[in-house]
């Protein structure tokens, strides 16, 4: 005596995850902004750092710096460079006197496939703004 249990079929359940799949597709695109937006964030936090740092070292040696090692900051591993890696942005300074900086966060990943990458500046009055939008 079988007795058959109540359940989905095979056929049932990849009906369904073609729609959910097909969904996705037709959501995406509206959702590249704010993926772009999220993850710019991580170029705003990484310039505030290093103004904070640069802004340190100015009060002590009345001067700012170019290297981001004599600030003491650390780059991560970028995405681009291993699967460990979880940066996005690369930090530079591209410029620095005695009594200006710029540093320059760009973006190593096409957010949404434009072929344009992501670029923010900070600088000595913590100006920060987007110089390339993805």
């Amino acid at each position: 005596m079988k007795r058959r249990l109540p359940a989905f079929t095979l056929t049932e359940v990849l009906v369904v995850l073609v729609i959910i799949g097909i969904l996705v597709l037709l959501a995406l695109p509206n959702l590249l902004p704010l993926i772009t937006k999220a993850k710019s964030t991580e170029a705003k936090i990484q310039l505030e750092h290093v103004y904070t740092l640069e802004k340190t070292h100015f009060f002590e040696k009345s001067r700012y710096t170019s290297d981001l090692q004599t600030l003491g900051f650390v780059q991560e591993k970028l995405s681009t460079e291993s699967e460990s890696g979880g940066a996005n942005y690369r930090i530079e300074i591209v410029n620095s006197s005695q009594t200006t900086f710029t540093a320059r966060a760009t973006a190593v990943v096409d957010f949404n496939g434009n072929g344009i990458f992501n670029v923010w500046e900070i600088d000595q009055d913590k100006n920060l703004r987007e110089v390339t939008g993805d």
